[in-house]
């Protein structure tokens, strides 16, 4: 690579790799930090803020995911549903209960970029709450880069 030149990474001469992550016993915001970073591709030497180099991550063991201090019981999802008075919490429990993946990928989707790209990042990480997943043929020499 000449230094004298600028770099950027072209879509075209990216191939994404595929990383496997057990969240088993990791705390849900570091790994968040992780998972981040590999969709965007902050992990490569060719990484380029406004271009996509980001990778896939395949995350298992995701419902036993851990909580610091005492967030899982104070910590609250707020949202609403359009009716009137339709204002709803959950703790975190209650959602892990109803969706398994939805506490990592809301914690993902808040440290990405607010951009056109971050749709096209988030729908490169696979949530599974246990350790089978059906992603084993793209990750080469399985068991894969695990972070």
């Amino acid at each position: 690579m000449d230094m004298n030149k600028t770099f950027f990474n072209k879509k075209e001469e990216h191939t994404p790799q595929w990383h496997l992550i057990d969240a088993s016993g990791k705390i849900v915001g570091r790994l968040a930090t992780e998972i981040a970073d590999l969709l965007r591709g902050r992990n490569e030497p060719t990484y380029t803020p406004h271009g996509d180099c980001g990778n896939y991550v395949v995350v298992i063991n995701a419902d036993k995911l851990v909580f610091t201090g005492a967030k899982a019981d104070e910590k609250e999802y707020v949202w609403y549903t359009g009716w009137r008075s339709g204002q709803k919490r959950a703790t975190v429990p209650q959602k892990q209960a109803r969706d398994h993946e939805f506490v990592l990928r809301h914690a993902v989707k808040g440290m990405l970029p607010r951009n056109k790209q971050a749709n096209k990042q988030i729908d490169r990480l696979k949530i599974y709450a246990n350790a089978q997943h059906p992603h084993a043929a793209q990750i080469t020499g399985f068991p894969a880069k695990k972070v």
